[in-house]
């Protein structure tokens, strides 16, 4: 069903009744960590689990439905992504796991010499895996962040690039700053030298739309439970970027057999269900009924004008709070997941003052141990985290403020 519009946008009680778990009360603003999911994902796993909870391909009508869920399942990760053609989509358990993966086929393809540059800003997902090249013979270099902001510079890339870079691993948006990068652009300079660029996009995926085919990316990855669906991860992957690798299923898989290479074990095909099913939901948001790319970028468009006020609210607060640093951008593009510390009251105190009274908000790295050590702030306790999605609501963060007088 297509929620009604108003000055062209569905209205937050129409969105929010999508979501049962809102209905509780409880606000829930550590969505960087893992966004609720709409009850048309919900049905449609539970479906599956009732009805298809069977093994793919073995020639039986339950099989071949769960067969035609995980080839759906693929073809709407590709879409979400605005893979257009050009790469395939492999499905796995998390971020953390499918880069892993693909570290571990890089390993048997770099030779000793081959350079690795690894951005600081990174979620260790995309930094860690990298930068255990090194035991294989590459040399691994850090793009750094400006000491205060953490921003990356393009101009600071362009400096560690040569002819033996091989991969540029970096970040769409830090889960901790909720900048935007340009990643077409580092991809331009990453490819002027023969490089490959794998981009972290777990924490941009829930607020915009991931056109990994026009940005000429050739690995992207990004976590399916942050983005109102179910606990599972997807990486696109250009054709040619595939082609080059073997990938790690059994010798009897082969080479061409693209997903199924880099696909180890089973799918949790409930979970292919769900995601088939968020494409209901984002129809609904759209306000069309066709399941292509217009009706993605209407969807995610939505989400970021319905956004922008909670953003802007959350940080007018902020900022003009005595005592408190805001990290990462504030008068440009973002997404709203805003972290700050207090010269006042640690971290953890904040975090657990705000829990108590019924918001859920995190602190610590929130796994950027690297940035969080580049910006000075002690790793053990770390930032206080806010990070809404379009479900949140300005009232929600006037709430929240309220409380964070209380502490702050």
């Amino acid at each position: 069903m297509l929620l009604p519009m108003v000055s062209g946008l569905p209205t937050a009680d129409l969105v929010r009744a999508h979501f049962p778990a809102l209905e509780s009360g409880f606000v829930f603003l550590e969505n960087a960590g893992g966004s609720q999911m709409p009850e048309c994902v919900m049905d449609a796993m539970s479906s599956f689990v009732r009805e298809s909870y069977v093994q793919t391909t073995a020639g039986y009508p339950a099989s071949d439905r769960a067969t035609e869920t995980a080839r759906q399942a693929h073809e709407m990760a590709e879409l979400l992504m605005g893979a257009e053609g050009k790469g395939s989509v492999v499905l796995g358990a998390s971020t953390t796991q499918l880069v892993c993966m693909l570290a571990e086929c890089y390993s048997r393809y770099l030779l000793p010499g081959d350079e690795v540059i690894v951005s600081i800003a990174n979620h260790e997902a995309n930094a860690g895996p990298w930068s255990r090249l090194e035991r294989f013979g590459a040399v691994v270099k850090w793009w750094g962040v400006d000491p205060y902001a953490g921003e990356m510079r393009l101009s600071d890339l362009e400096k560690l690039l040569t002819k033996r870079t091989k991969i540029v691993a970096f970040p769409h948006t830090s889960n901790l700053l909720g900048n935007i990068v340009d990643v077409a652009a580092v991809a331009k300079l990453v490819h002027e030298v023969g490089g490959r660029v794998v981009i972290d996009g777990v924490a941009y995926a829930s607020h915009g739309y991931m056109e990994v085919a026009d940005w000429d990316v050739d690995f992207y990855a990004y976590s399916t439970y942050k983005v109102y669906g179910p606990h599972m991860a997807a990486l696109y992957g250009k054709h040619e970027a595939w082609s080059e690798l073997d990938g790690p299923n059994h010798f009897f898989v082969a080479k061409e057999e693209i997903p199924r290479k880099f696909e180890l074990g089973s799918l949790p095909y409930e979970g292919c269900a769900g995601l088939v099913a968020l494409g209901d939901y984002l129809r609904a948001i759209s306000g069309r009924l066709p399941l292509d790319r217009q009706t993605v970028e209407a969807a995610t468009g939505h989400m970021r004008l319905l956004e922008a006020p909670v953003t802007k609210k959350l940080l007018d607060y902020l900022t003009h709070k005595p005592g408190v640093r805001v990290v990462g951008p504030i008068g440009q593009d973002r997404v709203p997941t805003v972290s700050f510390v207090s010269d006042r009251v640690p971290s953890p105190a904040v975090s657990s003052y705000v829990n108590e009274r019924g918001f859920g908000i995190r602190h610590g790295h929130m796994y950027s141990h690297r940035l969080t050590e580049a910006l000075g702030v002690d790793t053990g306790t770390g930032f206080v985290r806010v990070s809404a999605v379009h479900y949140n609501t300005v009232d929600e963060i006037e709430r929240l403020c309220g409380v964070l007088d209380e502490v702050l």
